[in-house]
């Protein structure tokens, strides 16, 4: 009788610590042993000789829109791409499905939509708005990975954004059950007077939208929110930073004690505010794209340990809602990602700036695991889920619109050419993409 359900033998095991060849024993959806040699059998091995074996991306910000917006993107199509790109966890935001998640009703409906239809592990972010202060803790009781606020509007309608007092409220509430606030920071005075002044002025181009939403917008508002999170005692994330200047206030946040963390996202690290001219409404995003020296710095940033996490911010909608033509106001703000965070840090970090592949297991994997508390993800480790993606890092192929598991095929990154492309991806010990193909529920 074979020892284990699975092993994973040959491959280099990629781990935040170091790379090496092993084999990975997996039984009951758990590493149980990983070992220069497993001489014991399994019901299914794999050969992973000339691949990387990564734990699985967990990418702690995405949008799916169901229940509510499945037109948008759903749990089965968002799911299925994550696979595809190596990640076996996310964090879906509150907002975009209809209703939020701002109760546990909400989230209950949400909850029970993602357990039928997803083929990766499901987490949930509950949301912080001005009428549901009271609400967070019974939240956070079912289960909640943390909530979501939003400083400026979040450009739907039932999904209000939180003013300083419901901020400061809100984050006291938080601390009270240990929990954690992830903000939207960017300032709505800046940002509003900043869009009217263009806008009246006939000045529309693709450059103008991003004036309008500038650095400094990210600044005054992190600034903000770090004050309050140094009142409250409230542990603080800082999401889709597009500047090392917004990393750089909360690592000195931190140095004073503050318990903070800052994500950035894999559009900030590979397109640039020239993709926005040339491709579009595809690339337009908030905080919108910087220029290149911006996305080096955050490089530089990322490879110095100040950037705790990277994740996608796939901010999905139909192609109609993307199509901007002289006013690039209109149209719908959110890049299509999910599918290539690990195409993008492989492709940018590892082969093209000699970024290590333990740094990418680190802020993929490693460090959203510790920070949001989830017990057995995150690490190639004995005792730890079988969450797996194995990677042929040599091979190229250049991503086509037919290639993409989103329910709209459209993404900034269709045309170019990654190098480093995910083969099998493994959720709880069961093979749920493989060469090409979602394999679970077949």
């Amino acid at each position: 009788m074979s020892t284990f359900d699975l092993i994973i033998r040959n491959g280099q095991v990629v781990t935040a610590e170091s790379t090496a060849q092993a084999d990975i024993a997996i039984k009951d959806g758990k590493i149980q042993k990983v070992a220069a040699t497993i001489e014991e059998t399994a019901v299914k091995e794999i050969d992973a000789k000339g691949l990387h074996v990564f734990p699985g991306v967990i990418d702690t910000h995405v949008h799916f829109n169901e229940p509510g917006r499945s037109e948008w993107e759903g749990l089965a199509t968002g799911s299925r791409s994550l696979a595809k790109g190596g990640a076996t966890s996310f964090f879906d935001m509150p907002l975009n499905s209809t209703p939020p998640v701002i109760n546990k009703e909400n989230l209950q409906a949400k909850s029970d939509l993602a357990d039928e239809k997803s083929v990766v592990n499901p987490f949930y972010w509950g949301g912080l708005v001005p009428e549901n202060i009271d609400k967070l803790k019974e939240l956070d009781e079912n289960g909640v990975i943390g909530f979501k606020a939003f400083m400026s509007p979040s450009g739907i309608e039932d999904f209000n954004n939180a003013d300083d007092e419901t901020l400061y409220k809100g984050m006291k509430e938080i601390a009270s059950f240990n929990s954690i606030l992830a903000v939207h920071a960017e300032s709505t005075v800046i940002c509003d007077q900043l869009a009217t002044e263009k806008i009246a002025q006939g000045k529309t181009s693709a450059r103008d939208f991003v004036e309008s939403r500038p650095i400094i917008s990210e600044i005054e508002a992190v600034r903000r929110v770090i004050s309050y999170a140094e009142a409250t005692g409230c542990k603080l994330h800082v999401v889709h930073a597009s500047s090392r200047k917004v990393t750089d206030l909360i690592n000195e946040a931190k140095k004073r004690g503050v318990d903070a963390s800052v994500e950035t996202c894999a559009h900030y690290l590979a397109l640039t505010v020239k993709d926005l001219e040339e491709k579009g409404g595809l690339a337009k995003c908030a905080p919108p794209l910087r220029d290149s020296e911006e996305v080096e710095q955050l490089w530089v940033a990322l490879a110095n340990g100040e950037i705790d996490m990277i994740a996608s911010d796939h901010s999905p909608a139909p192609a109609d809602m993307k199509t901007v033509t002289d006013n690039f106001f209109e149209g719908w703000g959110g890049i299509s990602g999910a599918q290539s965070t690990l195409n993008v840090l492989l492709t940018e970090g590892y082969h093209k700036r000699n970024l290590p592949l333990e740094k990418i297991v680190e802020v993929t994997a490693v460090n959203p695991a510790k920070r949001f508390g989830l017990e057995g993800k995150g690490s190639l480790a004995e005792g730890f889920d079988a969450d797996i993606t194995l990677v042929n890092l040599d091979e190229s192929f250049e991503l086509k619109a037919e290639d993409l598991l989103y329910r709209h095929q459209h993404s900034p990154y269709v045309g170019k050419t990654f190098k480093g492309n995910v083969k099998t991806t493994i959720v709880n010990g069961e093979v749920v993409y493989d060469h090409g193909e979602i394999v679970v529920g077949k």
